[in-house]
């Protein structure tokens, strides 16, 4: 029989191996699978096990660590532990419906795949492809303190290159929700450098006329945050 260990530490999508690690770390915190004080398998049992690099595993451990669920010991017995003391699982303290946090996923993976689909299906102005590289630089020239407000702009920005009023609006008000979401969660920098390079990915599908392309790129680009908000607050 698979025991909980099995069932959480197995390969994680190539796609969003950071973003997927957190979560499935979190989930055997969370959930008890690993203690108070217990030690996670050794780091090159877990890598092989989540099917990453260990590179990747040390990130997503630090970014535990930053968020105070483990600590890492060195010498003989050393290794990484759960410390014996949880943060609240949300930033706030605000309970989180996981309803609710599901139906914005959902609404959310709908509008914005669509979205990058139809822009990229039109005939884009000068002036609308200008729009979309001037803010994808600037989201990715953006400091800690203001990338969020950067992201929500090069979404919004995708969403109104495809002229649709009632879209762009349906996609302002899930970004809302979804900010709501992030607010409760920390920053990870791994977790922004791939969303940096994924939203680069999105717009050059968008400017390159690959309606497909888009999609597919903005769907493990949603993924890669929804995994990080299950983890943080389910």
């Amino acid at each position: 029989m698979a025991s909980a260990g099995d069932a959480l530490f197995r390969p994680v999508r190539a796609g969003n191996a950071f973003e997927e690690t957190v979560e499935r770390l979190l989930q055997a915190v969370r959930l008890g699978v690993v203690g108070a004080g217990e030690r996670l398998p050794a780091e090159r049992e877990l890598a092989e096990r989540l099917g990453v690099s260990r590179v990747t595993l040390r990130e997503a451990i630090r970014a535990l660590a930053d968020a105070g669920y483990v600590e890492s010991r060195r010498g003989r017995y050393g290794g990484t532990f759960v410390n014996a003391s949880l943060p609240t699982p949300r930033g706030k303290g605000r309970k989180i419906d996981p309803e609710r946090l599901d139906d914005t996923l959902c609404l959310r993976h709908v509008l914005e795949t669509g979205a990058a689909e139809m822009a990229a299906a039109r005939s884009l102005t000068p002036g609308e492809r200008q729009h979309l590289t001037s803010t994808l630089a600037e989201t990715s020239a953006s400091d800690l303190a203001d990338y969020r407000r950067r992201d929500s702009r090069l979404h919004l920005a995708i969403a109104e290159v495809t002229a649709s009023k009632s879209l762009t609006t349906a996609v302002a008000d899930v970004r809302m929700r979804v900010n709501q979401l992030l607010d409760e969660i920390p920053l990870l920098e791994p977790n922004l450098e791939h969303s940096n390079a994924q939203h680069e990915a999105v717009v050059e599908a968008i400017l390159a006329g690959d309606p497909a392309m888009a999609r597919r790129v903005m769907a493990e680009h949603i993924e890669g945050t929804a995994s990080l908000l299950r983890g943080f607050l389910n």
